[in-house]
């Protein structure tokens, strides 16, 4: 099962970093590691609706970064860790992690090896808090050859075969191996249109003995202008489970849609969205940052989510980023629906060349039809950085959150304040 992977996953990846970074020299950026060293004082660290517990937590976070240039091997690297501790024991001590690395490896002509890996601490109870204890940690694991053939000028056929390995880092959550096969014709139809249709197969198998295999078919498209480009997919998908001996089906149609646009020089519009028959040890919800799978519900789920927004730049470099997001997890075997409505407006302008002001502003709506219950979150955060040399900063936000919900216990209020020092070592 998904556990016996764990003695030689690491060393797969371990050994796939060292390639990645030490290949291709001549076009390597060089590595990037920030430190950052962090105080945040909550009165509220528990987000209780009443006992509340005040607390700070001191946090030391390394962040590297570095991309490879196309050729023989291409790679992209994030990594985030975190190490933080309570000062009044509210928590045990915590580690934070978060990785995206994607690489591949030219072994031939059209054929190469992928492998990539996705880290998050994520929510175990959707309905819950960001507190440790709702959090688990997932990995998702994914490594397989991929064969590409030009059929014709204008042709080409791509064949792909993937395992992929999702774990847990709590013991009561439900790890899983899939293996995941899939063929792709595409056609340039002109030098800004392309089309095809893919065909792909999915056998997922729980830790728990459950199955969940998916068939999806679907027609894709890319079209390009000037200053727009539009890319996606429509098709049918078919999903079907078997729990403990008991089976179950269900089919419809899926797809998504992927539109950037300039809509001037100073301004940036971006629409996203996607429906899937999926499961929640799927990477939907890493694709989807703001989708959040609930993980007592171990079922086949129809996911929805669509996010778009803006990014406008204004004459005296002040920057606003406005995000609107709606998603939907419907969880077939359960018959529990959760739907969520959200928006973020970020600010950013420069007060001297050495001061800049942030602020956030975020509200989140959500409903849980398996009780009835509504629940609404609204936060807002400024803050201030200081630029003490070109490497050095320090930093100091404040902020607010609060909830209101049909479960009273459900509601909390928190005041918190950030002092955090940046420090860019290379």
């Amino acid at each position: 099962m998904a556990s016996s992977t764990e003695n030689w996953k690491p060393l797969v990846l371990a050994g796939a970093l060292s390639c990645y970074l030490t290949a291709s020299p001549s076009n390597a950026e060089p590595l990037a590691l920030y430190g950052r060293l962090e105080n945040r004082y909550s009165d509220n660290v528990t987000n209780s609706s009443d006992n509340e517990i005040s607390d700070t937590e001191s946090r030391l976070n390394l962040r590297l970064t570095h991309q490879i240039d196309p050729g023989q091997c291409q790679a992209n690297i994030f990594a985030d860790v975190g190490y933080g501790v309570w000062h009044d024991r509210t928590y045990d001590p915590e580690i934070y992690m978060t990785l995206d690395f994607r690489g591949d490896c030219e072994l031939g002509r059209g054929f190469s090896w992928e492998i990539s890996d996705n880290l998050r601490d994520v929510a175990q109870d959707s309905r819950g808090t960001d507190t440790p204890d709702n959090t688990t940690r997932k990995n998702v694991f994914r490594t397989g050859p991929v064969y590409s053939l030009a059929l014709s000028r204008v042709d080409q056929l791509r064949l792909a075969a993937n395992y992929e390995n999702t774990e847990y880092s709590e013991p009561e959550e439900n790890d899983s191996e899939r293996y995941v096969g899939s063929a792709t014709w595409n056609r340039l139809f002109s030098q800004s249109f392309s089309g095809g249709i893919t065909v792909s197969t999915n056998q997922a198998e729980f830790d728990s003995g459950a199955e969940i295999d998916t068939d999806v078919a679907s027609v894709i498209f890319s079209k390009t202008w000037s200053t727009t480009r539009i890319a996606g997919s429509l098709g049918v998908s078919r999903i079907e489970s078997d729990f403990g001996g008991t089976t179950q089906s269900s089919d419809g149609w899926v797809g998504n849609v992927e539109l950037e646009r300039e809509i001037n020089p100073v301004t940036a519009f971006y629409l996203n969205a996607s429906r899937e028959l999926t499961d929640q040890t799927s990477d939907f919800d890493i694709r989807y940052g703001e989708f959040v799978f609930d993980l007592r519900e171990v079922s086949e789920v129809e996911a929805t989510a669509i996010g778009t927004g803006l990014r406008r730049q204004f004459s005296d470099t002040s920057q606003l980023d406005v995000n609107v997001f709606a998603n939907r997890a419907d969880y077939i075997r359960a018959n529990e629906t959760e739907d969520r409505f959200g928006l973020s407006l970020g600010y950013r302008r420069p007060i001297i060349p050495l001061l800049t002001f942030r602020s956030t502003v975020r509200y989140q709506y959500e409903t849980f039809d398996e009780d009835n219950v509504d629940q609404e979150t609204a936060s807002l955060d400024v803050g201030l950085t200081y630029e003490i040399t070109r490497d050095l900063g320090v930093t100091g936000r404040i902020g607010h959150t609060s909830r209101t919900s049909d479960v009273p216990t459900s509601e909390y209020e928190e005041n918190w304040v950030v002092i955090g020092l940046d420090y860019r070592f290379f």
